[in-house]
């Protein structure tokens, strides 16, 4: 295992950031005002999620979209990636993402959709997420290049979206380094889960992360065999369970993610009480139950 680069008071800023913004960055994939978009879209789940998540990569192959998501089937990702560009362009794509969380950031955030607060919070988080290297980080610069939206309850989302993908790029990077494959990664992930949040293993583990991901048994098993000669997987339960050595890898990728995406953070005046005023908004979001597994992260 190797040192971190920054200190634990960094990386405890990195891990809030991800606890505070990522509810409302899932607006975009969440709730009945997506649901009516994908029917509007005409694509399909994976089709829709990809199209919009994608979308401001521009018409990049198939291939290049899967290795930026990672964790899906990049046979699945290609495949709906050639379909959402078949029946629609990627600035279409935007359009319609845009669309659908300006219909359901105001649903979710009631009055305080105008509320000053909201402008202001927009104001400080700026410089933050402007600053963002995006060296390596593929998802994070696309989304940086499309610019801010002037509706503070978009511009939040647009902040929530640099930091989310900005943060997934470096975990990308992590979990590449621990030369671990996709699927391997989630299996693994998926272990981890059931042994520290058992609660959340159904919404957070397997049962969630197969169908989305759209991994067969035959390719779990495989994954699961891999990661059990490696030493990081027992089969002394129904379900594989982490091993020490599997245990030790899973928390050490946590903290490497943690310190690659520390750097937002560092020399930010007031950085704690900028992401607590985040707080307020993204509960609204929490509140309305669109999130599968999600909690009040207060």
């Amino acid at each position: 295992m190797t040192s971190f680069r920054h200190d634990e008071g960094a990386r405890a800023l990195a891990r809030l950031a991800y606890r505070t913004l990522e509810p409302y960055h899932l607006a975009a994939y969440f709730g009945p005002h997506v649901d009516a978009t994908r029917e509007e879209l005409g694509i399909g789940w994976l089709g829709a999620y990809t199209g919009m998540r994608a979308a401001p990569l521009g018409s990049v192959p198939g291939e290049v979209v899967a290795a930026t998501f990672h964790g899906f089937r990049p046979a699945a990702v290609t495949k709906a990636w050639g379909l959402a560009l078949s029946r629609h362009t990627p600035g279409g794509l935007d359009e319609v993402r845009t669309r659908c969380l300006d219909l359901g950031l105001r649903e979710a955030l009631g009055d305080a959709v105008d509320s000053p607060g909201l402008t202001d919070l927009v104001a400080r988080l700026r410089p933050v997420l402007d600053a963002l290297d995006p060296g390596g980080r593929p998802l994070a610069a696309a989304f940086a290049a499309q610019g801010w939206p002037d509706a503070p309850h978009l511009a939040l989302w647009h902040a929530s979206a640099l930091w989310r993908e900005w943060r997934g790029d470096g975990h990308v990077a992590v979990l590449t380094g621990a030369g671990l494959r996709p699927l391997e990664a989630l299996v693994l992930y998926d272990a981890w889960v059931r042994d520290t949040r058992p609660a959340e293993a159904g919404s957070r583990g397997r049962p969630f992360l197969q169908p989305t991901r759209k991994w067969t048994d035959e390719e779990w098993a495989e994954a699961i065999d891999a990661l059990c000669g490696a030493g990081l997987l027992a089969r002394d339960t129904d379900d594989p369970a982490l091993t020490e050595a599997g245990r030790r890898l899973r928390d050490h990728l946590e903290d490497a993610t943690d310190d690659a995406s520390a750097a937002a953070w560092v020399g930010v005046e007031d950085a704690e009480a900028l992401l607590t005023a985040v707080r307020p908004f993204a509960k609204r979001v929490i509140d309305t139950g669109w999130l599968p597994g999600t909690t009040d992260r207060r």
